[in-house]
C-alpha cells in the first residue's frame, strides 16, 4: 500500500516538475526550497544547453576570446550569466565565466584608454609625431587624393 501511494506521489511530482519546466519559457526556476541557486547554467532556462554542453561551450568561448576575438568573452558572459551571478553555483562553468568576465573588462578598459588618450590627446600630447601616426591622412601622404586623368 505503501509502494503505491508513494509510486503515485513520485507520478505526481514528474508530472508537476514537468509541468514546470513546460510552463517556464526561459524563467530560472528555483527549487522547492526557494534555494537561490539557478537551476540551469544559461540564460535560456531548460531551452538552453546541459551542464555538460554548457561546460564546453564556456571552456571554448574562454579559449576563443584570446585570438583576438574578447567579444565571445562578453557573449560568454551574457549566455551564461545565471552562473556568474550565483557564485556557488556550476563551480566547473563558473571559472571559464569569471575568466570572460575579467578579460572583456581587461581587453574593455586598454581599448578605451587607447581610444581617449588619441582623440582625447592628439597633436598636443604626441607633438609633431602625430601626422605620421594618424590615419586619416594616407591619402594625401600617398598622393591618392587628386584625381589625374
Amino acid at each position: 500500500m505503501e509502494r503505491r501511494e508513494s509510486a503515485g506521489e513520485e507520478e505526481e511530482e514528474g508530472r508537476r516538475n514537468e509541468e514546470r519546466v513546460n510552463n517556464t519559457r526561459g524563467i530560472i526556476l528555483r527549487d522547492q526550497n526557494n534555494n537561490r541557486e539557478p537551476i540551469w547554467p544559461t540564460i535560456d532556462g531548460p531551452l538552453g544547453l546541459s551542464e555538460d554542453e554548457s561546460l564546453s561551450y564556456a571552456r571554448n568561448f574562454f579559449k576563443f576570446g584570446f585570438f583576438l576575438l574578447p567579444w565571445l568573452w562578453a557573449l560568454n558572459c551574457f549566455y551564461f550569466w545565471p552562473v556568474l551571478r550565483h557564485s556557488p553555483s556550476f563551480p566547473r562553468i563558473r571559472r571559464y565565466v569569471f575568466g570572460s568576465a575579467i578579460g572583456f573588462v581587461g581587453f574593455t578598459v586598454l581599448l578605451s584608454s587607447w581610444a581617449l588618450t588619441f582623440s582625447i590627446g592628439g597633436e598636443h600630447l604626441f607633438g609633431p609625431v602625430w601626422g605620421k601616426l594618424v590615419m586619416y591622412n594616407v591619402a594625401d601622404r600617398f598622393g591618392l587624393t587628386g584625381a589625374s586623368i
